[in-house]
């Protein structure tokens, strides 16, 4: 800001301009205050000053005053009394004599009996009293201290306070018959007991198993004796269950020590065993808590699977049952009783979650998983004391009472003799136990109470498991078990310090009799593969013509083996996905829970099975690409010249009359119609992927894959979402993509090809119009043939020829297509002699010497004529074959027998006379992408499902699968495209 003063020439106005800009920089310099002030703290302000909690400042005391005790308030110093208090501030007044104390309210000074403690009070012996007013609370001159009688029948003594005589605990009079504990007794905890109750000395060391430390408890040392010694003695239930807290704080390990916590506890159950049991519950003895399930190992699978809960769950209809209800016995560090808790709302989980979410563990038959890390620090504040649970399961049949089952306990950190006798798979060597705790930062305290722990233990990962009946038909399940694992931590610095935590549920049967019969399946279906692979190797070998087993026979069963065995697989896996999404996700199956999803350690033996069908039916989708891209192809054009041309010969001027050149034009039009048609497919593989992503995230199919048995396909933003079972992600994904492709292929068949465009009779069609015929070999004596003759004579015409023939065909005023006379029959399968083989090699040679190598190609030849003079004479030779003019290479016509359609192999083997197959289903799509549409669907739905499963994600899927087939897609036009040119010697610049 500026303050422009113009013509200043008087005093008056050279003031006011002087005033003007001070006093506007004072107003700009206010209007940017910061209201700060300087951090101060309670423990900052030294003896003579107090922290003002208003102010939030340090501020000095008055005279003769000292800081108090909590350092927010002023106190009289030692030998002053109060004279005036109003509330905020006092007035301190010396006592007239050096020898007086202060009264406890610090108002009067008074003369005392004894000495005068140093904080300037009054002090009386030990078993006394201090008095320091009358009955009707006039301050005496003189204090008294009056003696508390110890003895019967007053049995007092001093309260905590000092102020008043009460009567002494009883553990003192049935000991000692006084208040005072003598020399034969022991003096623990506040409390006296005889000294040949308990061991002298106890174990007071907490161990921390995973850090190998072992450290001495200031808990342990002040309260088990006395909690252990009140229990046996005088059957104290707060100190029985206080004994028992400690014992979990050790983790229930128990050895051959028993002045330890546990070992304490065991020593009081044993010696207790007269006095009877809980709820008629003979592991619970009376007073005591219940820790154990028996004394020994081995009871595990008796507690567990000995006999169902009486109550079936039910996922729909009118018994729905799904709710899984959890009561919890709350118990504090020191034995007392605190309240009943319902299980749920986070008082079992760590880990911050939404209401909404965490109740949802409890629905039976969702696959609850929650984790977290929690830092050091926020466990240090948030849990002071442990806090213990007792867990129940509600039960409530029809028109019954309430009745809580007791859950069983599995300590992972538990040492029985030494061993974690909990950690392996063996139920036989389990130890179950009940009563857990999540965070315990008390034990772990060495020098008092009120130090910071040396270490802590942490509840890292509850899991409560179901097992369901085998066999059940009324969702029948057995008692749930309750594991848990807990962490050791070092506190070092917790500030920085976390540690990782997760509750879980989880579901499980009996997974044996499905993997029986998984194998079952396997071996019976493989073996079925075994003699399917032996039929294709022996009509391979005999479309070969050669009756050798050498390494290349072998190979070949291995590589037909390799796509049966790849169709066993999937087979197997889907009909398994699709069991499981049936059986378990249906509205109907599961009205009384029968199945539950396999964990996903379970499930790897599934993926490996996914994984082998994808790796085998890639093994045979090279192999049928390779096929397809190195097959003979030959086109015979019956066009024949129409008349002669008149040529003038080099040199002599004179002009010589030779036929009329017949045009390649049509050669080149078929070859070109050929490369179009090699990846035509039955579906539209790009309608295919957008459709199943479509039907998968937007309509939400997806759903269907999570453990839970909701079969609803959307969820509500705040509904807590499972984990994905794999099988049913396979199982939905699998049957998306088969389901929309054997759509298309119907849709393709039935409506397209018939109203729309049929792309391979369209082929066959111009082949007849064209006046060209094909041969296609993919194999040495076994192919395909195309019969192309026109049935006009010739097709090299004008266009008023060509409608004029299409019409006389259309209205049957000429001869048939068929090969045949009066025939339709176009197609075939051939099997050609091996002499008619050896004749085509020896014609076709020079064509695949110029396809060759460098080095076998004669220098000194013009490979070009060469090659059109193989191709005249192929042209020539076949189309005398088609004619029968060669009886050493004639054929005959038949057709296929039913069996031998079935399993594609022929029966008769062309010794003398090759044989054409009628063949109205046009098999020669075998060679094109068309006719594989079922190893291609399968291989695209087994890439898709693999890249599923390994990342989780639809989308990424899809787009890699569109992108495979792109590139596939590619591979086969471009190498086809180069075989028609090298075979059809078509150059490729009219493979458009």
């Amino acid at each position: 800001m500026y303050v422009i003063c113009t013509m200043a020439t008087g005093t008056l106005r050279a003031f006011v301009c002087s005033f003007s800009v001070i006093y506007l920089i004072k107003l700009n310099a206010f209007s940017c205050q910061q209201f700060s002030i300087s951090l101060q703290q309670p423990s900052d302000c030294g003896a003579e000053s107090y922290f003002d909690i208003s102010s939030l400042s340090c501020v000095k005391c008055g005279p003769n005053q000292v800081n108090s005790k909590s350092g927010l308030t002023c106190e009289c110093q030692t030998g002053f009394k109060v004279l005036v208090s109003n509330g905020a501030s006092i007035t301190c007044q010396q006592c007239p004599d050096a020898n007086q104390g202060v009264t406890q309210d610090g108002y009067e000074c008074i003369r005392c009996p004894g000495g005068v403690r140093a904080n300037g009070k009054c002090q009386c012996p030990e078993g006394s009293v201090l008095v320091e007013r009358d009955g009707n609370g006039n301050p005496l001159n003189e204090a008294r201290c009056e003696a508390c009688s110890a003895t019967e029948p007053a049995f007092s003594a001093p309260d905590t306070t000092g102020k008043r005589c009460v009567r002494c605990e009883d553990s003192f009079i049935n000991s000692s018959k006084s208040c005072i504990c003598g020399t034969s007794n022991i003096l623990a905890g506040g409390m006296c007991f005889p000294s040949n109750s308990l061991p002298i000395s106890v174990a007071s060391n907490v161990i921390f198993g995973q850090l190998t430390l072992s450290i001495p408890s200031a808990w342990f040392s002040s309260f088990m004796y006395s909690s252990a010694a009140a229990c046996l003695l005088f059957s104290n239930r707060t100190a029985c269950q206080s004994l028992g807290n400690m014992c979990v704080m050790n983790m229930h390990s128990s050895s051959t020590i028993n002045n330890d916590a546990c070992g304490l506890y065991n020593t009081i159950y044993r010696a207790t065993a007269a006095q009877g049991s809980s709820q008629d519950i003979s592991y619970w003895r009376t007073n005591l808590p219940w820790l154990y399930y028996g004394e020994q190992l081995g009871l595990a699978s008796r507690v567990l699977q000995n006999e169902p809960l009486p109550v079936g769950f039910s996922f729909k209809g009118a018994q729905k049952n799904t709710n899984i209800e959890l009561r919890a016995a709350v118990y504090s560090v020191r034995g007392e009783f605190i309240r009943w808790e319902s299980v749920g709302g986070g008082n079992l989980q760590l880990c911050p979650d939404t209401l909404t979410s965490q109740q949802s563990a409890f629905t039976f038959g969702t696959a609850y998983k929650q984790s977290c890390v929690l830092s050091v620090s926020e466990l240090l504040i948030g849990y002071p004391e442990p806090v213990f649970y007792d867990v129940f399961l509600v039960i409530q049949k029809a028109q019954e009472d309430k009745r809580l089952l007791a859950v069983p306990l599995l300590n992972v950190n538990q040492q029985f003799n030494g061993q974690f006798t909990n950690q392996g798979s063996n139920m036989n060597n389990w130890y179950l136990t009940r009563r857990l705790m999540l965070v315990d930062t008390l034990s772990g305290r060495e020098n008092s109470l009120s130090s910071s722990p040396r270490a802590i233990r942490v509840a890292s990962n509850i899991k409560i498991g179901f097992q369901l009946v085998p066999n059940t038909q009324k969702g029948l399940v057995y008692p749930p078990l309750m594991t848990v694992a807990y962490s050791d931590i070092l506190v070092t610095d917790p500030s920085t310090q976390t540690v990782s935590v997760s509750f879980s549920l989880e579901y499980t049967m009996d997974q044996e009799e499905a993997r029986i019969k998984t194998d079952i399946a396997l071996g019976v279906l493989g073996g079925v593969a075994v003699v399917h692979s032996l039929l294709k190797t022996a009509s391979w070998k005999r479309r070969i013509a050669s009756p050798l087993i050498d390494l290349q026979t072998i190979m070949k069963f291995l590589v037909f083996y390799a796509g049966d065995l790849a169709n066993v697989f999937f087979i197997i896996t889907v009909g398994t996905g699709l069991y499981w999404l049936i059986f378990f996700k249906t509205l109907e199956a599961q009205l009384f829970v029968s199945v539950l999803l396999p964990l996903p350690a379970q499930e790897e033996r599934f993926v490996v099975y996914v994984g082998c069908a994808f790796a085998l039916k890639t093994v045979q989708f090279l192999h049928k690409l390779f096929v397809q891209i190195s097959v003979d192809i030959f086109f015979i054009d019956w066009e024949r010249p129409c008349g002669k041309s008149r040529k003038h010969a080099e040199g002599s001027g004179e002009a010589k009359s030779q036929a009329s050149p017949v045009s390649i034009w049509r050669t080149y039009f078929v070859a070109n119609e050929w490369n179009e048609i090699q990846t035509v497919r039955k579906i539209n593989p790009t309608f295919q992927v957008i459709a199943v992503l479509f039907f998968l995230e937007v309509v939400g199919f997806s759903n269907l894959a999570l453990r839970d048995p909701s079969s609803n396909l959307r969820q509500t933003p705040e509904s807590y979402k499972p984990s994905y079972s794999l099988i049913l992600r396979y199982g939905v994904a699998s049957a998306m993509w088969l389901c929309i492709g054997l759509m298309q292929m119907i849709f393709f068949t039935v409506f397209h090809e018939r109203f729309v465009e049929d792309k391979i009779r369209q082929f066959v069609d111009l082949c007849s119009i064209s006046n060209i015929s094909m041969l296609l070999l993919s194999h040495r004596c076994f192919g395909y043939y195309i019969h192309g003759r026109s049935v006009h004579g010739h097709a090299d015409t004008n266009m008023d020829e060509m409608n004029t023939n299409l019409k006389r065909e259309g209205e049957n005023l000429c001869g048939q297509r068929g090969l045949l006379p009066n025939s339709d029959t176009q197609t075939f399968q051939i099997s050609i002699t091996n002499r008619l083989r050896t004749q085509y090699d020896r014609i076709i040679e020079p064509i695949n010497r110029r396809n060759g190598p460098s080095r076998l190609v004669d220098a000194s030849a013009n490979s070009c004529e060469q090659s059109t003079k193989a191709y005249h004479t192929m042209n020539r030779f076949l189309g005398s074959v088609i004619d029968h003019a060669h009886r050493e290479m004639d054929y005959i016509v038949k057709d296929k027998l039913l069996f031998e359609r079935l399993i594609g192999m022929e029966f008769i083997e062309p010794l003398d006379k090759s044989i054409f197959y009628n063949d109205d289903s046009h098999s020669f799509a075998d060679v094109l992408f068309y006719g594989n549409e079922a190893v291609l669907l399968i291989f695209d739905t087994l890439f898709f499902c693999v890249v599923d499963l390994g990342s989780q994600n639809f989308i990424l899927a899809a787009v890699l699968t569109y992108v495979q087939q792109l590139v596939f897609r590619l591979i086969r036009n471009g190498m086809g495209r180069r075989n028609l040119a090298n075979k059809t010697l078509v150059d490729k610049r009219f493979l458009i």
